[in-house]
């Protein structure tokens, strides 16, 4: 396991230079039904106010953003379509809104309680194939918003070193935060469990 301080450590810095770095880590999440690791093939940085119109930050601080604002190496969690929660890890200085996305990943650990929690038609690629999925598959609640993800329930363990990453625009964001200005979306080529990429119809080209 990675050592103690070291996601606070890495994601100190933007969003953009944080989310590729996640890209191969391994996140451990325990419940009372067992636990599930999840390693991230896929991610997408967001950056803060005045900065990102994609972001939910950009706009300044609500009620909603307000874990976006907290310590780096947190989680901020919501809830989206009113059906689906999603998970980012916030970086940046407190105070200064910066998070990535976890939008896919292969599930490593707990396969069978994974299988469980998203339904008997779920392949094991689509497990944690897209942010909702990968939330279901850990078994993380919107409740969970603001935790640590260094202390448990939650385990973190960071790639040696950077892997070999694409990137391009964001999944489904409309305006100008969906165009190709901002290509922070980051993903391992090959892996199977990286997901669809959707154009949102209103995103600025």
């Amino acid at each position: 396991m990675t050592s103690r301080g070291a996601l606070r450590r890495l994601t100190a810095g933007s969003a953009v230079d944080v989310g590729p770095r996640l890209l191969g880590a391994i996140v451990e999440h325990r419940t009372e039904e067992g636990v599930v690791a999840v390693r991230i093939t896929e991610v997408e940085a967001y950056l803060g106010t005045g900065e990102d119109p994609g972001s939910h930050a950009h706009r300044g601080e609500t009620p909603r953003t307000v874990p976006m604002f907290g310590p780096p190496g947190h989680l901020y969690c919501y809830f989206t379509y009113g059906m689906h929660t999603c998970m980012n890890v916030v970086c940046s200085p407190k105070g200064e809104a910066s998070a990535v996305l976890l939008r896919a990943g292969e599930v490593v650990d707990g396969i069978d309680l994974a299988r469980l929690r998203r339904g008997p038609r779920a392949v094991d690629r689509d497990l944690a194939r897209g942010p909702a999925r990968l939330v279901v598959a850990l078994g993380v609640s919107l409740g969970q918003t603001g935790a640590d993800l260094e202390a448990e329930p939650f385990a973190i363990t960071l790639p040696s070193e950077p892997l070999p990453f694409a990137s391009g625009p964001r999944t489904g964001v409309s305006g100008p935060g969906g165009g190709v200005a901002f290509p922070w979306r980051f993903w391992l080529p090959g892996e199977r469990s990286v997901s669809p990429y959707k154009r949102h119809p209103k995103s600025d080209d």
